[in-house]
């Protein structure tokens, strides 16, 4: 992965001391909230509903296992010994104190971390695939083009006060896992007729208050002219989005009133200024930063291993972790390891300071000293050998680590909602525990397959609800909590926004509410389809059916 140089490091630690002597200032009352907010967020500080909020970057999900252990001892330290994941594959810490985040900056610059544009209206943490570089369906490992746009964005004078925030995502093989549909930009990679490396570039996408899948501005654009034409995006963006309406201020509303013929055509016409400009991407300084994601002294390997099939036969409960939380590696012997952030009962994507260090051992131990974090809110050890899976597996089930849901329904993705967030209608955590002790077999849960239940705690949608297929929205009514639900969300290739089903529910009413979505797919499934592939070809009338059906004999019983 990526280290930094003496001048990477000389920034953050300058920005440590620029933050701590505001920091000063503000508690001496020496600056006003008016003038020490943008500071703060600048540096990832939120004020949430009971205590700050300190946002950390994870550039495009990557964490060695020094950075994870000492994100470990500073949730430990400064939180409530434990951390959040995101979908934006950051960490958040829901409890520091104000006074002490110089402290946790300067502890974070120790191991070349920061908070730098994880929140205010600039280009965010620049997102990409978990399997990236191990995948055997990519096309190009897109890490170092995440690293030389972050590089680009980091600081950019120009794009420091955006309409909104901004959000970019990449993803360089044939299956889509980063969404790229649901960005401000999404940039994917592909070889075209002659051979060579291209880009097929989104534009638009979003989802909160209006959900968007992006739209194509260009089919074919030279990988060399990645930042170019990025910056001539943002630049229209940055000229004409609306600052008068925090609702209607992200560029997927400004590509929807112009058209994409239109915005194009303002975006081309400002490219001709900059391609082939200084900000070009050169041969020489792809492969500079493409050797820190250079390929691992990997074992020579058989690609089946005798010994690890007779255990996965003989032991049940490993086999099912086997087929739920390990995926293909494109090195013959090895696979990726999902470790599951999602045990049942908890609050989704949090891991403690305990479970950050036993992941660090992991990685240190079984997968080269790295690991990934997942939108899906998960970790993954990308390079764990097959003769060293069910080592992996002993700890990380005797940690918590281990439940194998990975991809099935309570998998889900979940912000953290009305607990810890000001701008949240609705608690989300509780939610998502109702349903995970709702669907607390797991046997059920391996025979149904396949499904994604994303929850959101308001319109912003943090949990991605738009894209799941089963989405769920905490919004107000009358100043109670209730919860609408959608379905035939999708991410991925085939990206689709989910339907909302009817008028909402009550809290209570949420385990329910998804059992009967799931006894329509039950009782209405082929054998080969999944619950999405069931919504697409029914739609939503019957699933709306069975949910709003009236029950004779809870009527009669409150007659």
């Amino acid at each position: 992965m990526y280290k930094y140089d003496a001048i990477d490091q000389k920034i953050v630690d300058e920005r440590v001391t620029q933050y701590r002597d505001q920091t000063r200032r503000y508690l001496a009352g020496e600056l006003s909230e008016d003038e020490f907010r943008p500071l703060r967020l600048q540096n990832g500080l939120y004020i949430q509903r009971h205590a700050p909020m300190l946002r950390i970057a994870v550039p495009y999900g990557m964490l060695s296992s020094k950075q994870l252990r000492k994100l470990g001892d500073i949730a430990k330290k400064y939180d409530k010994d434990y951390g959040h994941f995101s979908t934006r594959q950051n960490l958040q810490l829901n409890w520091p104190k104000l006074e002490d985040t110089p402290d946790i900056l300067a502890e974070l610059a120790t191991v070349e971390m920061h908070a730098i544009q994880t929140s205010g209206n600039c280009i965010r943490n620049i997102t990409t695939d978990q399997f990236a570089g191990i995948a055997p369906d990519e096309i190009i490992d897109p890490r170092a083009m995440a690293e030389i746009m972050r590089q680009w964005s980091t600081f950019h004078p120009e794009f420091a006060l955006l309409p909104r925030k901004f959000k970019i995502a990449v993803s360089g093989t044939k299956d889509d896992r980063a969404v790229v549909q649901a960005h401000d930009i999404g940039m994917e990679f592909y070889k075209d007729a002659a051979g060579k490396l291209a880009i097929k570039v989104w534009v638009g996408g979003g989802l909160g208050r209006t959900p968007i899948l992006g739209s194509v501005i260009r089919e074919h654009l030279e990988w060399q002219h990645a930042l170019t034409y990025c910056e001539a995006i943002i630049r229209v963006y940055n000229l004409h989005g609306r600052r008068d309406n925090i609702y209607k201020a992200r560029i997927k509303i400004l590509v929807k009133a112009l058209g994409i013929e239109e915005f194009k055509r303002q975006v081309e016409a400002e490219w001709a200024h900059l391609k082939d400009a200084p900000n070009t991407i050169t041969e020489a300084e792809l492969a500079r930063v493409s050797t820190y994601f250079g390929v691992f002294d990997y074992a020579k390997l058989p690609a089946y291993d005798a010994s690890f099939d007779a255990t996965v036969a003989s032991n049940p409960a490993f086999a099912a972790w086997v087929k739920r939380c390990t995926h293909a590696h494109k090195i013959p012997g090895y696979r990726a390891v999902t470790l599951s952030l999602k045990p049942h009962g908890k609050a989704p994507g949090d891991a403690t300071s305990a479970q950050m260090h036993t992941v660090a051992d992991l990685a240190e131990a079984y997968s080269f000293g790295e690991l990934r974090v997942s939108h899906e809110q998960n970790l993954i050890l990308a390079d764990v050998k097959l003769s060293d899976l069910f080592a992996v597996w002993e700890k990380a089930r005797a940690n918590g680590l281990a439940t194998p849901n990975i991809g099935l329904l309570t998998d889900i993705i979940c912000c953290p909602g009305g607990d810890f967030c000001s701008l949240a209608n609705a608690k989300s955590i509780p939610i998502a525990e109702a349903i995970q002790m709702q669907f607390d077999n797991l046997d059920y849960l391996h025979d149904i397959g396949d499904i994604e239940l994303n929850i959101s705690g308001c319109m912003n949608a943090c949990g991605h609800h738009h894209v799941g297929h089963i989405g769920i929205l905490g919004v107000d009514k009358d100043g109670s909590e209730w919860y609408q639900v959608s379905i035939g969300g999708k991410q991925g290739n085939d990206a689709s926004i989910g339907a909302v089903i009817g008028p909402s529910f009550s809290a209570e009413e949420m385990p329910q509410v998804v059992q009967k979505l799931i006894d329509v797919y039950v009782k209405e499934r082929t054998p080969e389809e999944r619950f999405i592939d069931t919504v697409r070809r029914l739609g939503i009338a019957p699933f709306k059916a069975h949910v709003y059906a009236r029950d004779p004999a809870k009527e009669s019983a409150t007659a």
